[in-house]
């Protein structure tokens, strides 16, 4: 049974749309899993840049957000020239810990579903070390991702 969303995984939800290329599929013309990997990390960078934090800024004040988990759940194959709508969020944050929950949506149907969590680190002396406290310059930009885009937006 197809699981049809009436309205999106949260009213806030950051939102990413992309066409299934050849590139994204296996030989049989069905998305490969990585793919769904590289779409997702696009989608978290994009919304960063959205709420005002740019990764590559973060990354030059030191700071990198690895992912320390993920579960992807696939429920119906994507396919070459699908039409896919990525809805994700940033769930309650614990510390410096950032859970995100994702769906990958073709019209309307929730074709495969993801949880994944990354964690503040800063780079010191060549080595990187778990923040366990947001900076205070960042935590703006993390308030504005929680709450999702304006919808004036």
């Amino acid at each position: 049974m197809h699981e049809q969303l009436t309205e999106s995984v949260t009213p806030q939800s950051w939102t990413l749309v992309r066409r299934v290329l050849p590139q994204h599929t296996d030989h049989a013309g069905v998305m490969w899993h990585g793919s769904y990997v590289a779409w997702m990390e696009e989608a978290r960078v994009e919304a960063l840049a959205q709420s005002g934090l740019i990764y590559s800024e973060l990354a030059d004040c030191g700071y990198e957000m690895p992912v320390v988990s993920m579960a992807v759940r696939y429920r119906e194959g994507i396919r070459h020239g699908d039409l896919i709508t990525l809805e994700s969020r940033l769930l309650t944050s614990r510390g410096a810990r950032f859970p995100w929950e994702c769906r990958f949506l073709r019209d309307g149907q929730v074709m495969a579903d993801a949880k994944v969590e990354l964690v503040l680190v800063r780079r010191e002396a060549g080595r990187m070390a778990i923040v366990r406290r947001v900076p205070e310059p960042l935590e703006g930009a993390m308030a504005r991702l929680r709450s999702g885009p304006s919808p004036n937006a």
